[in-house]
């Protein structure tokens, strides 16, 4: 045993746990989370008001959070995987019969005190299960049907209810999320395969059948998928926020026009820019450089993830440590990708960074759970 060893067992269980936390994913996060604060501050025209400061008290709540969460023993969320994906799956339900309207979607539930999105805590609580589940079937068993369909439902059951609000990013986030977490598990390449080929040709027929009398899409439908290919076709219309994103990308250059100097944030031009389109803000502002930094933040975040995942001698915190940066990886690459022009624009938050309480809350809840995994793992 070395000295350091030494010392961190001499000490009292409950600071050796505060010792043990992953403090460079901790650092990371609230270097995102002030990058957040900083364009918050600059979208409002140099206020703290209306954005920037509840969502700093936001992440103040969501930091106490996922250290609280940390002192639990990793043991009790693989308990609580199923009754917490229940929980989850029944907000939904009650989104359907009484939840709030905004922006044209139903996706809120009035809680008084915040407005809690169910779809952002199934992210996570998805997640549990899908780990709690693999950890407990055999590896032999991993990849016969009977064992993949059952996986296959938990994912398809939330899908369907989040469709219907409607929610299109949140939908595909959760199908490449408990897809990941399958193949991470071990199910069998084929059946990622099969599913693969099936999109293609989907999508291959859907574009075939444009002017037959079999039409799978309605004509308006089809106008805006000519519209996400080339935004100039309705530059006034469902191709303007795009086309004012690319123009704010494109005007930062390598070093930005400078802090508070964004003219397509600061005039208006650019929609959703406290929320969807925040990154356009930073690329504009802080240029090239600004916008690749905040991606090295990122990509550190999943690397340290990763790394502790692989030195867990413990399955379910292996995964469930690997799902979590799965999902954090697939919203802030969405995100980024869609304000880009190189995915339709479906509404994904860039965590940490864009507005909003239930994202930021819920996803420094899913660090907590992997810290916990860090915090109890076998040494």
């Amino acid at each position: 045993m070395s000295y350091l060893e030494y010392t961190v067992k001499s000490v009292p269980t409950g600071l050796r746990k505060i010792l043990y936390i992953n403090w460079p994913i901790a650092v990371l996060l609230t270097a995102v989370a002030c990058i957040g604060f900083l364009m918050l501050y600059s979208v409002a025209g140099g206020s703290a008001e209306p954005w920037m400061d509840p969502q700093l008290k936001r992440f103040a709540v969501g930091f106490g959070a996922m250290l609280a969460v940390a002192m639990v023993p990793i043991w009790f969320w693989r308990n609580i995987a199923g009754l917490a994906y229940g929980i989850s799956l029944a907000l939904l339900v009650a989104v359907e019969l009484f939840g709030s309207i905004g922006g044209g979607s139903q996706r809120w539930i009035e809680m008084g005190f915040m407005r809690l999105q169910p779809s952002e805590l199934m992210k996570i609580t998805m997640i549990m299960l899908l780990a709690a589940y693999y950890d407990w079937l055999p590896l032999s068993k991993t990849s016969r049907p009977i064992w993949v369909l059952f996986p296959v439902v938990l994912i398809l059951v939330p899908v369907y209810l989040v469709l219907t609000q409607p929610d299109l990013g949140t939908a595909i986030l959760l199908i490449a999320a408990g897809g990941g977490m399958m193949f991470l598990a071990g199910v069998h390449w084929a059946y990622f395969a099969a599913v693969i080929a099936a999109g293609i040709g989907l999508v291959t027929t859907v574009f075939k059948s444009r002017g037959t009398d079999w039409q799978l899409l309605a004509d308006y439908q089809f106008r805006r998928i000519d519209t996400f290919l080339d935004p100039s076709t309705d530059p006034l219309g469902a191709g303007y926020h795009i086309t004012q994103s690319k123009i704010a990308l494109g005007s930062g250059g390598w070093t930005g026009r400078g802090f508070m100097q964004g003219t397509q944030s600061r005039l208006n031009f650019l929609p959703e820019k406290h929320t969807d389109f925040i990154f356009t803000t930073l690329a504009e502002e802080f240029g090239f450089i600004g916008a690749i930094s905040l991606l090295g933040l990122y990509s550190l975040i999943i690397v340290f993830c990763i790394s502790t995942a692989m030195t867990n001698r413990d399955r379910f915190s292996s995964l469930l440590t690997l799902g979590i940066a799965a999902t954090f990886f697939l919203f802030f690459a969405v995100n980024m990708s869609m304000v880009m022009g190189l995915a339709p624009v479906v509404g994904v938050p860039l965590p940490l960074v864009s507005y909003g309480g239930s994202a930021m809350l819920i996803l420094m809840l899913g660090f907590g759970i992997v810290q916990s995994a860090h915090v109890h793992k076998p040494r």
